[in-house]
């Protein structure tokens, strides 16, 4: 006999499944807000090097000589991770800017890492797929019931 089939223990496991399920919107505010306010240090590294990074003068020179990109992708990639982000983080915009940061991560992955392998720890793909991933499902999904987009009005 198991946990769960302890005719005892099903009303404690029906309880805790509703509650869990009442949580499950705050779930979803958790990861979006984390998943923008872990992307715009990023962009801040590019913009304005904070945080450790180059600023935009010198990132737009590793884009240009490392990558064979333009450097000013290197603007556009900024301004993508860091407002992108905290729109992602109020839920603001939340399926156009999710669409934006998706495009920029595959665009990391194929030409910044996918020739590192998959490890991130080795310079490889595997942070950008997956918040490449997590952009991708929240263009399906929107910012969901605590965003700005839910307040201002019709999914975006």
């Amino acid at each position: 006999m198991t946990l769960s089939s302890h005719p005892s223990a099903r009303p404690l496991i029906s309880a805790a499944h509703a509650s869990m399920d009442s949580l499950s919107p705050f779930a979803d505010l958790l990861v979006r807000a984390t998943t923008g306010l872990l992307l715009a240090p990023h962009g801040a590294q590019k913009l304005f090097g904070w945080f450790g990074g180059y600023g935009l003068e010198a990132t737009g020179q590793f884009f240009a000589i490392k990558l064979g990109l333009p450097p000013s992708v290197a603007i556009l990639a900024g301004l993508i991770e860091f407002f992108g982000g905290l729109f992602l983080a109020v839920g603001f915009l939340t399926r156009p800017v999710a669409a934006l940061v998706f495009a920029l991560m595959v665009t990391a992955v194929f030409k910044a890492h996918l020739g590192s392998g998959f490890f991130w720890t080795n310079g490889g793909y595997e942070y950008p797929l997956f918040w490449g991933i997590v952009a991708l499902s929240y263009v399906i999904r929107g910012g969901g019931r605590y965003s700005v987009d839910a307040l201002i009005g019709p999914k975006i």
